[in-house]
């Protein structure tokens, strides 16, 4: 206790000595915050005029794992690097006008994971966790639940629609969140059939590599890491060529990346597989792209080589310049997913940055499109047991020490703890004393109170940002399978089509429309 009081005193008299506020001098004052609320409120009266066209171009920003803890937490860190204290600062995603909550357990999960949830914001249907693509009724890994219980993604549908459609993510393209855009499987583990038990490829079930190009083989964007799932088993990697553990793994000796290149080759396919292929292509002369970027998964943004691996952000350029040349849109789905990945394993420092460089991607994306006729939406499949606390000053580095010792073990602690995962660690006996260790490192694994090889999901509710075209639809607490309900609808795509014109328009007059017919109505009253 008095090693504890003693720490508050000293820094307090440090802040004091140094003579700066730890906030700005301007908001001392209520004439700042009242002005700031007044904008506010000005600009969410805006909103009664609802964008009630339609959406003519679709994009999913999925931050895997993506909580509000993390989204707060990639917001503070956001300001801070730009040398701000970070509480202030708005995320792109922030600026959306439209925020409501989704519910993501599974339909046999409290707590969710990845596949189930994916097949519920992509396809409609609440599923089973490690299931893509098929309903309830098909069960983990049993290959014979799988036929008759497949359900269709709203990538399909916008497909059938006639739009251009696309897959960006930083993890493998045959991970659970992009499979169950176009995949039916029972497991979310089988990527290729080397991954498959023998029976299931007796009875029939297909590996999700081979499902990403014979489902919907006509996929206008796919870009991620997953070529160990696409080569022959053995076949050495082309840029690890000695690293035996990025071979082939294949056991039908298909290449299913040549297989794509000669299926497109007289369709302006182009395939690529490093940063200078795909910034070296002009995207008005691709129609089809596929960019496989790492055996597996791609490195963490703070790990990238930024010479050889392309960033979100220049992944999502590529694909929506693509993408947009259709006159009949578009439908993308990006995924941050190495968020969930820094937070499985403890690094909180690797998961926040991977949640910035998704927003950065959010606004490049914004750049790119018009909120007119373009429907964007930010969510995450789940959370993660991450937080952050311990009574913090405005300003404190997000990755930095809570201002206190411990009243109990008379250590310090960080501000960003985790509820269970590798971070657990004893010494001597007692909890590790993080003075002594670098937290700052880009690895660091954040102290965790319960010991486990693989830190877990949250079951917590999560965001959903959204904008443009029917955006307000998005609002209130909504099962998570609501949402490509209502990008169906904004779109005129799928089973929403009753509500829009045979000429592809709304039934009901678009704001604009409206506002005119107001003003005949009421001169046709005056006169």
């Amino acid at each position: 206790m008095k090693a504890s009081a003693l720490l508050t005193v000293a820094l307090c008299l440090s802040a004091g000595a140094s003579g700066k506020p730890r906030f700005p001098e301007k908001e001392k004052d209520p004439a700042f915050w009242n002005k700031w609320a007044q904008r506010t409120l000005t600009n969410a009266l805006t909103l009664q005029t609802l964008n009630q066209n339609i959406a003519k171009n679709l994009i999913l920003f999925l931050g895997d794992g993506m909580g509000v803890p993390t989204v707060t937490a990639s917001r503070i860190l956001k300001g801070q690097l730009s040398g701000q204290s970070g509480e202030e600062t708005q995320l792109e995603m922030d600026k959306f006008p439209f925020v409501s909550l989704a519910k993501t357990y599974n339909t046999n999960a409290q707590v969710p994971d990845s596949a189930g949830t994916a097949t519920a914001y992509l396809c409609g249907v609440k599923a089973n966790e490690g299931t893509v693509g098929v309903n309830a009724a098909a069960v983990r890994s049993q290959c014979n639940t799988t036929r008759g219980n497949e359900v269709t993604s709203i990538l399909r549908w916008a497909k059938d629609a006639g739009k251009s459609v696309g897959i960006v993510t930083t993890t493998r393209v045959n991970h659970a969140t992009p499979s169950a855009a176009y995949a039916h499987c029972v497991d979310r583990d089988w990527y290729s059939d080397g991954e498959m038990p023998a029976d299931a490829l007796q009875s029939g079930c297909k590996d999700i590599a081979r499902q990403l190009f014979e489902n919907i083989p006509d996929i206008d964007v796919i870009m991620g890491g997953g070529r160990k799932y696409m080569y022959p088993r053995n076949t050495p990697d082309v840029e690890y060529p000695e690293a035996a553990k990025h071979n082939g793994t294949r056991k039908d000796g298909r290449n299913l990346v040549q297989e794509w290149m000669d299926r497109t080759k007289e369709k302006r396919g182009q395939y690529v597989w490093n940063k200078k292929q795909l910034l070296s292509l002009n995207p008005n002369n691709v129609d089809f792209l596929l960019g496989l970027f790492e055996p597996v998964d791609l490195n963490y943004d703070l790990e990238r080589n930024t010479e050889t691996d392309p960033s979100l952000t220049e992944m999502v350029e590529v694909a929506i310049k693509i993408l947009r040349r259709n006159p009949n849109g578009f439908y993308l789905l990006v995924e941050g997913g190495r968020i969930d990945h820094g937070h499985h394993e403890g690094k909180a420092k690797q998961a926040l940055y991977e949640a910035v460089e998704m927003d950065r991607a959010i606004g490049l994306a914004d750049l790119l499109t018009s909120v007119h006729n373009t429907l964007t939406i930010v969510t995450a499949d789940h959370s993660h047991v991450f937080n952050f606390g311990g009574y913090t000053g405005r300003g404190n580095p997000i990755f930095g020490l809570a201002p206190m010792l411990s009243d109990v073990d008379h250590k310090p602690y960080t501000s960003i703890l985790y509820g269970n995962g590798p971070g657990y660690k004893v010494v001597n006996g007692a909890r590790e004393n993080v003075s002594t260790v670098n937290y700052q490192e880009n690895n660091y694994q954040a102290q965790a109170a319960v010991p486990l090889t693989s830190e877990t999901h949250g079951g917590e509710d999560v965001a959903v940002f959204a904008k443009g075209p029917l955006a307000h639809l998005l609002h209130g607490v909504h099962e998570q399978n609501y949402i490509p309900h209502v990008m169906a609808y904004a779109a005129c795509i799928g089973q929403n089509r009753d509500h829009c014109a045979t000429g592809g328009g709304p039934a009901g007059p678009r704001p604009v429309l409206a506002s005119v017919a107001a003003l005949l109505t009421a001169a046709r009253l005056l006169c």
